[in-house]
């Protein structure tokens, strides 16, 4: 748990350098790999998070030109959250460092062992809910 913590500590100052937070970060790339856009109810579902707090990150990235809120095409009351050129210009001008940063993470592991730390953080995060579970 301590790592875990350590990490969390880690990413937020990583992330600043760039004016983001973990959780901005996240709803941008989350957006990028959708093809763009998503509505607010979809992002808290991929991030795991409440519709409060996706409220909360698109209004922070809004204000910054990174995102915008439009009417939804297929239902005009709903609405989503787009990416904008400058969002996804902030995200690639960090990708090489970002992804860099993260090879660091790992690069005193051998291939094999990085496949099976892949493996293990895959099957111990199917198994989060276990901490949750009434």
């Amino acid at each position: 748990m301590a790592t875990g913590a350590r990490l969390v500590r880690a990413s937020e100052v990583h992330f600043s350098r760039s004016g983001l937070s973990t959780g901005r970060y996240r709803l941008l790339v989350d957006l990028e790999d959708s093809g763009g856009e998503k509505s607010p109810s979809q992002l808290a579902k991929s991030l795991d998070v409440s519709r409060a707090t996706v409220t909360g990150l698109v209004s922070g990235l809004e204000r910054e030109g990174l995102v915008a809120r439009r009417a939804s095409a297929e239902d005009g009351r709903g609405a989503v959250v787009v990416l904008t050129a400058r969002g996804a210009r902030q995200l690639r001008d960090m990708a090489a460092d970002h992804f860099a940063r993260l090879e660091s993470l790992v690069d005193g592991l051998t291939a094999d062992e990085r496949g099976l730390f892949l493996d293990l953080l895959e099957r111990i995060t199917r198994r989060i809910g276990a901490l949750t579970a009434e």
